[in-house]
């Protein structure tokens, strides 16, 4: 895989909902210094490096370096699947949980994105609820705090699951943020009307990025009465009128979209339909969750030559499955999505580059969870996974095959 770094600014991200008024707030410039530096190409010894320095000043036109452009590295991971195992895995003597032995491996990569992304398919509805795995899930804050530890900054919660323990769950993962966190980005739930129309905008090193986030259903559950807003849906009216205000917000627009067909490694029709709609609104980038395993990633453009990036599914990062059926390898594989985005000579804020790491879910013999990446899984680490448990056939060479099947040579 190709890594691109990106051009890091110091100074800090703005995570912020953008008021419809366009009421932005903006981040301070900070003016580059240089120094200068006087060698003697002779050898001799310069004594008054100050006069040398302003009399080449002044017989010759300074060289200057040519401007980077304005860039962003973002990374996006799957589904955060919190079966029951996952859960008791995190659970330490003392009664407390510590979930960021699922982030050890592959932190580092995440930290250095200028922009991370994380699909949370469980809320966060904490210690006033059991937790508790499928079918209807809860899970710890801690879960949020081992997020942040690993270097996410923007939190996807529209998932099919939101309403799994109903509105008490979902305040409570508001809560959770806003007063630990109130530095991380989540979409995707809204506490009030006005919180549901904003558009959530990230800025860094010089771009803003629109970030939406929907999911196709609340698995039966009904919005609350009183509290309609509580989740973004696919409700197309709304989500052309979101992508409007973002286009006008922002340098560039990504949609999150929690979609698909479970364990299907090809996309449906309703994935298609969804990407028409996006792509002919202007849409940008495409990071797809739901299916739990990894869907294809491809380029798509309309009759007016605007092209589009879908990432249709990066699959699990982690999941605790108690299946016996099917090809468990699909998964236990999941994908972080790698794109760099770059403000060309236009000034227009384009895909530089992009590529997805093929990651695998790996559980030891003590049932503690973690994830690698897939280029530095060997073949005897696969024989260790306890998922071979449940799937005899689970190895190195599936693993590898399902991505060579799916992404190919990407």
């Amino acid at each position: 895989m190709v890594f691109v770094a990106a051009l890091m600014v110091l100074i800090p991200a703005m995570r912020t909902s953008v008021p419809t008024d366009n009421d932005i707030v903006k981040q301070p410039t900070q003016e580059s210094t240089k120094e200068t530096q006087s060698i003697d190409l002779q050898g001799g010894e310069i004594e008054n490096t100050d006069a040398l320095s302003s009399e080449s000043e002044s017989s010759e036109p300074e060289s200057l370096m040519p401007e980077e452009p304005d860039q962003i590295q973002l990374v996006m991971v799957g589904d955060m699947l919190m079966h029951t195992r996952i859960i008791e895995s995190g659970k330490k003597e003392d009664g407390t949980y510590n979930f960021d032995h699922l982030f050890t491996h592959v932190k580092d990569y995440i930290q250095s994105a200028d922009l991370a992304i994380v699909n949370q398919e469980t809320i966060l509805g904490g210690p006033d609820f059991k937790y508790s795995g499928y079918p209807s899930f809860n899970s710890p804050f801690e879960v949020g705090d081992a997020l942040v530890n690993a270097g996410f900054d923007v939190i996807l919660h529209a998932t099919n699951h939101t309403l799994d323990k109903g509105k008490k769950a979902v305040l409570n993962c508001m809560d959770f943020w806003e007063t630990n966190y109130p530095e991380i980005g989540y979409v995707g739930i809204n506490r009030t009307q006005e919180d549901r129309d904003n558009v959530f905008i990230y800025e860094k090193n010089g771009i803003k990025v629109a970030i939406l986030n929907y999911t196709y259903s609340t698995n039966g559950k009904d919005l609350p009465s009183d509290m309609p807003f509580i989740v973004n849906l696919f409700k197309e009216s709304e989500i052309v009128e979101d992508i409007k205000k973002a286009e006008e917000l922002a340098d560039f627009t990504i949609v999150c979209p929690h979609w698909g067909q479970e364990y299907s490694l090809g996309t449906n029709s309703f994935q298609k339909k969804w990407t028409k709609v996006f792509l002919e609104n202007g849409v940008d980038l495409v990071l797809g969750a739901h299916p739990h395993v990894i869907e294809p990633i491809e380029w798509v453009k309309d009759d007016d030559g605007h092209q589009m990036l879908v990432y249709y599914s990066l699959g699990n990062y982690v999941n605790g499955t108690s299946s016996t059926k099917g090809n468990l390898a699909h998964r236990m594989v999941g994908g972080i999505a790698d794109v760099t985005l770059e403000r060309n000579e236009e000034g227009k804020v384009v895909i530089a580059e992009h590529d997805v790491e093929p990651i695998v879910c790996h559980i030891d013999k003590g049932e503690a969870y973690t994830v690698y990446y897939l280029k530095d899984y060997t073949k005897e680490m696969a024989l260790e996974n306890q998922i071979i448990l449940q799937d005899s056939k689970f190895c190195k060479e599936a693993c590898d095959e399902v991505v060579n099947q799916v992404w190919g040579e990407q």
